[in-house]
């Protein structure tokens, strides 16, 4: 038996032998690091052998790729206030549209009706199935004044405002200049004009003194017609609903109201 060494090939007590340190394997070539030499070894742990790691450090946008995107803009006109008057034959969906887009704005919005402010006259009332008479005229100049002072008062507390009428392009100094004298020179007309079929269709489904005759409502379809080449933005809501109309119609007036002529 050799000295230092007893049963079973195990070393005596105090007399380990120490395994001579092995120099380090190079890397394969074609990896990292080959061929480059070895980093020296950072500086010693603490006690508790915690050792803490620099903060993390997001990637440089050059190396990942990344493109930065604006922000999300809303769509349509937002929180402009605005005044807008909506011009279309009977049975156009003016009101019922009017009424939607107010509803849904993200900022207050009224919608003031004309016919509404005409039925407040209870006693003497012209009705519009009647014909057009020196009442029935007195009354819509009544209405008029009294929707424009309303949307003056309106705007001038920050709430926009939505009127709707059936203005004719061939009297432009009762129609759409009185209009703008009663609530003033900033008010945007957008014309709604559905196709005859679809406006008689619509039309006979009302009641009351709201509903005209076929002749009437064919009459009023065709001066209408006079708006295309006015420069009025003009929506064809034939093939849409009444959310989608109040979307097309917000849409339009933001076009308006971004152009440079606004």
């Amino acid at each position: 038996m050799q000295q230092g060494v007893g049963a079973g090939g195990w070393g005596q007590p105090g007399q380990h032998q120490q395994t001579p340190p092995q120099p380090p394997i190079p890397p394969a070539p074609g990896w990292p690091g080959a061929g480059q030499p070895t980093p020296p070894p950072g500086p010693p742990a603490a006690e508790s052998g915690y050792v803490p790691l620099p903060p993390a450090q997001a990637p440089s946008p050059e190396a990942t790729g990344h493109i930065p995107l604006p922000p999300a803009v809303a769509p349509g006109t937002g929180a402009a206030t605005l005044a807008v008057l909506l011009i279309g034959p009977a049975g156009a969906g003016k009101t019922t549209v009017a009424r939607h887009w107010a509803a849904t704005r993200p900022v207050p919005t009224a919608h003031v009706s004309l016919d509404d402010v005409r039925e407040w006259v209870c006693s003497g009332f012209a009705d519009p199935q009647a014909g057009w008479n020196d009442h029935s005229e007195a009354q819509y100049r009544l209405a008029r004044r009294t929707c424009g002072f309303a949307a003056r008062n309106f705007l001038a507390n920050g709430i926009s405002c939505i009127l709707d009428d059936a203005v004719f392009p061939d009297r432009p100094v009762v129609g759409l200049g009185g209009w703008k004298r009663h609530v003033g020179p900033a008010l945007l007309p957008v014309v709604l004009l559905p196709g005859l079929e679809v406006v008689l269709e619509r039309n006979a489904a009302r009641s009351g003194n709201r509903r005209l005759s076929d002749e009437e409502v064919a009459r009023i379809h065709g001066r209408m017609a006079g708006w295309y080449g006015s420069g009025l933005p003009i929506i064809d809501n034939s093939q849409l609903d009444v959310e989608g109309t109040a979307r097309a119609l917000d849409e339009t007036l933001a076009r308006v109201i971004g152009s440079p002529a606004y």
